[in-house]
């Protein structure tokens, strides 16, 4: 029961990562809100690095939902584990950058606790 509850949320967090990559192509101002300030949004340097972002994101996404539409719940699990260094690397990322503490520890934080908590359902389950 918890490794399906588990396969249904890394689904929607792989749909998620699709929806935020494509999104960073179709409206790049968007991006000022993932907590870096002063984000140059219209500058189009700014907009290539997010392009670069985009298709990162896009290609873990679907990465996910291959894994999830596989049916191996332990494959999965180690995926989700090791895609969790991305929400943390982001948090430091922000936090580094000197962004408001709530965009790194609420959003990319509780995103990596999350995926935490799903690979460990699926990797015990």
């Amino acid at each position: 029961m918890l490794t399906n509850v588990a396969t249904v949320l890394a689904g929607l967090i792989g749909a998620g990562v699709i929806v935020m990559g494509v999104n960073a192509f179709r409206a790049p101002q968007a991006a000022a809100g993932f907590g870096i300030p002063d984000t140059p949004t219209e500058d189009r340097s700014f907009q290539a690095w997010l392009g670069v972002k985009a298709v990162r994101d896009i290609a873990a996404g679907v990465f996910i939902l291959i894994l999830v539409a596989n049916g191996s719940p332990h494959l999965l699990g180690w995926f989700m584990l090791a895609a969790t260094g991305i929400p943390v690397g982001d948090a430091l990322i922000v936090l580094r950058s000197n962004g408001p503490k709530a965009a790194a520890y609420g959003v990319h934080g509780a995103t990596a606790a999350v995926m935490l908590a799903i690979s460990v359902l699926l990797l015990v389950g």
